[in-house]
Parts: structure tokens; sequence; C-alpha cells
């Protein structure tokens, strides 16, 4: 009897021990995102790697907000972006090859982001549409011109229809059905929760950024 107790105890505690090693993600390096510590961040128009034409202007739109309740002063989108075009700077691949001192010239930010779409756009199948929307980031220190922080995210419009008992996913899927209600362009919609995914404060779950110098202490202490 304790024999057999013994063997079934082993078993259960390696199934366990396996379970927990599958699980687990590597924790992030947030190193020489500390050293920096950046307050201001230079948003680039995203290059596109998507079949969509406007990807690169729906995602852009959407990236401000969750960098700003981070914590980080976030140029204006618009106005940097009207910046480039006055220069002839009109592709997202040819904004990405401007050299951080020539950006660090004319906006002096702490960090450049550069954002990279790899999916935007809706599927249509024969029994649902998926619209997806797959982002890519990169944070560069501009006095340095280190790499500090990198992280990849995704959102779905099928999400709604996949059964979670995760609290975050059950409130993801409820934005996302509510809004989809009101809002004509879905992508958009989508890379909004892509971004927030992306750029939350979260490095267990999500490795996203870490806390700016203007984050809201109140929520912090939540």
């Amino acid at each position: 009897m304790n024999n057999k107790f013994t063997a079934l105890a082993g078993t259960i505690f390696a199934l366990f021990m396996l379970v927990g090693c599958a699980t687990n993600k590597k924790d992030y390096d947030y190193t020489a995102f500390e050293e920096s510590k950046p307050t201001s961040i230079l948003v680039l128009l995203p290059t596109n790697h998507s079949n969509e034409i406007n990807a690169s202007y729906g995602v852009l739109s959407q990236v401000t907000l969750p960098l700003a309740e981070a914590g980080y002063y976030v140029f204006p989108v618009n106005l940097t972006n009207e910046v480039f075009k006055q220069n002839g700077f009109t592709i997202a691949d040819d904004i990405h090859s401007v050299t951080l001192t020539k950006l660090q010239q004319i906006f002096n930010p702490d960090a450049v982001l550069y954002l990279k779409i790899i999916n935007y756009g809706t599927n249509y199948q024969i029994i649902q549409s998926d619209t997806r929307v797959t982002l890519e980031a990169k944070l560069v220190d501009v006095q340095t011109s280190k790499v500090i922080w990198t992280g990849t995210a995704s959102a779905s419009s099928t999400e709604n229809q996949q059964s979670s008992n995760s609290l975050i996913s059950t409130l993801l899927s409820a934005a996302i059905t509510q809004i989809s209600d009101t809002v004509r362009d879905h992508s958009v919609t989508i890379s909004g929760l892509a971004a927030a995914r992306l750029f939350t404060p979260h490095p267990i779950k999500y490795n996203g950024i870490l806390y700016g110098p203007y984050a809201n202490t109140t929520k912090l202490d939540q």
C-alpha cells in the first residue's frame, strides 16, 4: 500500500515538474532598459509587411495611449509624421533609415521606437472571419544606439469565440465584441488591443516595457 502510494506520488510530482517546465516563460532581461531609463519616446511610422495599404497609419494611431499610460512622454505621432513629410520622408522604410544622430537633432528623444507590422487585416473564411494584427517592436536608446527592449504581440477578433477561464482573456473578448459593433475598421480596433498587450507593463506575462517616470502611482499600488 505504502509502496503504491509512494509510486503514485512520485508520478504526480514528475508530471507537475514537467508541466511547470513547459509553461514557465524565461524571464526577460531588462538590464539595458533599466540602465537607459528613457523618459521620452519617438514613435516612427511602422513598416508594413502585410497586404493592407493603410496598416501603418492604423497601427500608428493606436500606440500613443498605452505608451503614455505606461508613464512615458510620447511625441505626438501626427506632428512627427508631418515633420518627416515636410522633409521628403513618406515611406516607413525610409523613415527607419534616418540616423539616430539626425533624429536627436530634430526631436531630441531619449529613445526611438521602431515598429514592424507582420499581420494586419481580415481573413474571410467560410464560417467566420478573423481580423488579426501582429506587431514587433524595438526600442533603441538614442545616446548609446543600444537596443534596450524588444517585444511582439498579437490580437484577433476570434478570441471572443474561444472558451477560456482567464480573466484577462474574458475582458479582452468583451472589449472586442463591444467595440467591433460600433467601429467600421475592425483592424484599427484590433491594433489597439495588440498595442496594449505589447506596451502595457507586465514583464511576467507579456514581456512588456517597464513603467516610465510619469506612471500613475495610484495604479502601481493597486
